[in-house]
C-alpha cells in the first residue's frame, strides 16, 4: 500500500497544493486514516461515500477495508486524475466531480450507506446540517471537523459549546467524539486542532416537519443565548410558547435539554407536548439567573 512519503510525492508530481479557499488540509498519514476507518466500520460490504477526498489518504484506507462500493465526491477538479489512479478497474470505486452541498447522495449508492470524510473546514457544519435534516440520512457518519465544531456536536446542556448544532445532531443521532488530531497531522497544518465524531442515527427520531420547527426554535434561542427564552423566542410566541411546552420562560437556552427543545418545537408546530420525555436527552441543567 502507498506510504505517506509516496502520497506526498504524488502531490508534488501532480503539482498539487491545498487551496485555502476550499478549506483544504490534507491528511496523508495512512496509520491515522486507517484508525479513522476502524472507528467508522465495520462496513460489512455496505457502500461508503467520502466527501472531499483530496489526494486520497482516507480513500486508500477505505479501499483496504470491508466497504463495498466507495464513492468519492470531489469539488476540486485538480484531484480527479490523482484519485483515478486508485481505480483498479473492478467497479468498486466511483469518482463524482461535484459540490457536496448540492449533490443528491441518494442517487450515488443503493442500500444503507456510510459517510466517512475529512470535511473541508469551511463547509463542514453546513454539510452536517444538510445530512441531518435532509431527505437522505446515512447508516452512520464518521466525520472530521475543527475541534471546536466537533465539541459543539457532542456538547451537553451547561457546556460552553452547547448550542443549536448539539441539539439538532443529538435529536437525530447518537453522537460521540472518538479521536483528536493535532494540527501537525495535516499538510498544510491548520491553525487549530481537529477531532473525529461518530454519529449513528436513532431508530426513533423527529420527522422532517418537526426538525424544521426545531431548527427555528434553536436558531432563535441560541441566536440570543444570553437572553431569557421569553425574550429570545418572542417572535415565535415567547412566554406563551414556553408555557405550552412546559418550559420556564425565564430560563436561557444553555440550560434546556434535548427533550425541552423538542417540546418547544412541538408547541411551535401546534402539537400537544407529551407528558413524558420523548427521547433520551441530556439532563436539564439549572443555573442561577443573573
Amino acid at each position: 500500500m502507498t506510504s505517506d512519503l509516496t502520497l506526498r510525492e504524488h502531490l508534488d508530481a501532480h503539482g498539487l497544493a491545498a487551496k485555502k479557499s476550499f478549506g483544504q488540509h490534507f491528511l496523508l498519514d495512512l496509520n491515522v486514516t486507517r484508525k479513522i476507518v476502524r472507528f467508522a466500520g465495520p462496513f460489512e460490504g455496505r457502500a461508503v461515500i467520502e466527501v472531499g477526498p483530496g489526494p486520497g489518504g482516507l480513500t486508500r484506507a477505505l479501499l483496504e477495508s470491508d466497504a463495498g462500493k466507495v464513492v468519492l465526491v470531489e469539488k476540486d477538479p485538480r484531484f480527479i486524475p490523482l484519485l483515478s489512479e486508485l481505480d483498479d478497474g473492478s467497479g468498486r470505486l466511483t469518482i463524482v466531480e461535484a459540490d457536496a452541498l448540492k449533490v443528491r447522495e441518494a442517487g450515488l449508492t443503493e442500500g444503507p450507506t456510510h459517510l466517512v470524510s475529512n470535511l473541508p473546514y469551511n463547509v463542514g457544519t453546513a454539510l452536517l446540517i444538510k445530512w441531518l435534516t435532509g431527505p437522505w440520512l446515512p447508516h452512520s457518519l464518521t466525520l472530521m471537523f475543527q475541534k471546536e465544531v466537533a465539541e459543539r456536536v457532542v456538547a451537553r446542556p451547561g457546556d460552553d459549546a452547547y448550542g443549536r448544532l448539539a441539539v439538532i445532531s443529538q435529536a437525530v443521532c447518537e453522537a460521540k467524539l472518538v479521536m483528536h488530531l493535532p494540527a501537525a497531522a495535516f499538510t498544510p497544518p491548520p491553525k487549530v486542532a481537529s477531532a473525529v465524531v461518530h454519529l449513528v442515527p436513532k431508530a426513533e427520531r423527529p420527522s422532517a416537519e418537526l426538525l424544521k420547527h426545531l431548527e427555528r426554535v434553536t436558531a432563535a434561542a441560541f441566536g440570543q443565548r444570553r437572553k431569557m427564552l421569553r425574550s429570545s423566542l418572542k417572535q415565535l410566541g415567547g412566554a406563551e410558547l414556553c408555557a405550552r411546552a412546559g418550559i420556564d420562560p425565564e430560563d436561557r437556552a444553555e440550560v434546556i435539554d434535548l427533550n425541552g427543545f423538542l417540546r418547544l418545537a412541538r408547541a411551535l408546530a401546534g402539537e400537544t407536548p407529551p407528558t413524558e420525555p420523548v427521547s433520551d436527552g441530556p439532563t436539564l441543567v439549572r443555573r442561577k439567573k443573573a
